[in-house]
């Protein structure tokens, strides 16, 4: 009974709406949600204020950034170049980049950035605080980082035939509609052998339990309405969708080569304000903050 209850509590994979509407192509399943971008864009002017709407994710995005650059940077030593520190030399996209928190770490760390949202309003945020760094500002004499701001969405540069070296989609894909499309376009737009990191919720009671009931009606750190509990997507499922819609990684119950692909959780320690990445295999790491990094095939 209490299985039988969870199941339901749990509720069907989202990955799998082009299957229950029908088979769709990336450049005909629409990923942008009407209402998600409305509501981003009316809290667009908060994206840099670290006490505000978005304080969670300005605490998070040093070990997101953490995570995305020991990953890349393990794997260009492990493939021929012993000295890499950081992302210089690769090319970087940003979708969903909202107020630009993730994109100007990667600038920082040398990628030459590309930012994107469908939210022209949180591009217009991003434009404008990334212009009064001299780092990023290119009339600024020490101007030396790469970082350009787009209103676009993943499907707009899939038909634009771009690729990257370096794909980042952080707490995106529980905002949009369709997500296997969007997974899709995310995929479309990793150069072989490049480099694709998502991050995202786990639909579970815990999940549940923290980001809408206590985040949102309790605690108010976050408005109400910002997540859809529905939309949330499972670790395993994540797993799935790369092993079979885009197989990228080989079928079976093991986990996938670290080669290949990582996942790891994410937990907020109360007491110092501070996140940090939960030990691979710990208890319940994957039931709902977590970031997932993995490498498309040559």
């Amino acid at each position: 009974m209490f299985a039988r209850a969870l199941a339901r509590f749990r509720g069907p994979n989202p990955l799998n709406l082009l299957e229950q509407q029908g088979r769709r192509t990336i450049a005909t399943a629409t990923t942008v949600n009407a209402d998600e971008i409305a509501h981003f864009s009316k809290l667009s002017e908060h994206w840099w204020d670290e006490q505000g709407e978005f304080k969670m994710l300005h605490r998070m995005n040093p070990v997101r950034v953490q995570f995305i650059r020991d990953r890349v940077v393990r794997t260009r030593q492990d493939e021929g170049m012993p000295d890499a520190t950081d992302l210089r030399g690769l090319n970087a996209l940003d979708i969903g980049c909202g107020g630009g928190l993730l994109s100007e770490s990667l600038a920082r760390l040398g990628a030459n950035t590309l930012a994107i949202d469908a939210s022209e309003a949180n591009i217009r945020i991003a434009t404008a605080h990334s212009s009064q760094d001299p780092l990023f500002n290119a009339s600024s004499s020490v101007a030396h980082k790469t970082l350009a701001y787009r209103h676009a969405t993943s499907h707009d540069l899939v038909e634009e035939g771009k690729q990257f070296d370096l794909v980042c989609s952080l707490e995106v894909i529980e905002h949009v509609d369709n997500p296997a499309g969007f997974l899709e376009s995310c995929a479309a737009l990793v150069k072989p052998g490049g480099h694709l990191v998502l991050s995202t919720i786990a639909r579970t009671p815990l999940a549940y339990f923290m980001t809408i009931f206590m985040a949102e009606r309790v605690l108010g750190i976050v408005t109400p309405g910002t997540h859809s509990y529905s939309k949330y997507v499972n670790a395993s499922e994540l797993l799935e969708f790369f092993r079979t819609r885009i197989p990228w990684l080989p079928k079976g119950p093991a986990d996938p080569p670290s080669h290949l692909a990582e996942l790891r959780g994410m937990i907020y320690y109360p007491l110092s304000g501070n996140w940090g990445l939960l030990p691979r295999g710990a208890p319940l790491a994957l039931d709902c903050n977590y970031i997932f990094w993995l490498r498309k095939p040559v």
